[in-house]
């Protein structure tokens, strides 16, 4: 849990730092890229497909996706049922998406 902690706080430290250049640049938003991206199988955080795999907290932990570059990895590169995203989504897009996956999962997802 601390190491959880540790990442969110990690990633939010370095939002702020670098807000207003992103926003500026056009950063991706990565709550619109999971909505048509993901929610097709992870609406609410759930799993249609594997429902022992949602996006909970609980199951991120168990199954060893609880930091920012495991959940990059699996956009990323997929695993079996899970497609992957390499090609059609840009890298700053894919880390958009993870960083609000992990945030929405911290939030009681």
């Amino acid at each position: 849990m601390k190491k959880i902690l540790s990442v969110i706080l990690a990633i939010a430290l370095f939002s702020f730092a670098f807000a207003t250049p992103a926003l500026a640049a056009g950063a991706p938003d990565g709550a619109k890229l999971f909505k048509k991206n993901c929610a097709v199988c992870h609406a609410g955080g759930g799993n249609t497909l594997n429902p022992n795999k949602t996006l909970s907290q609980a199951d991120l932990t168990a199954n060893g996706k609880d930091t920012l570059e495991a959940v990059v990895k699996q956009v990323t590169y997929g695993k079996k049922q899970m497609p992957r995203f390499k090609g059609r989504l840009k890298d700053n897009e894919i880390e958009a998406v993870a960083t609000y996956v992990l945030g929405q999962a911290e939030a009681g997802w």
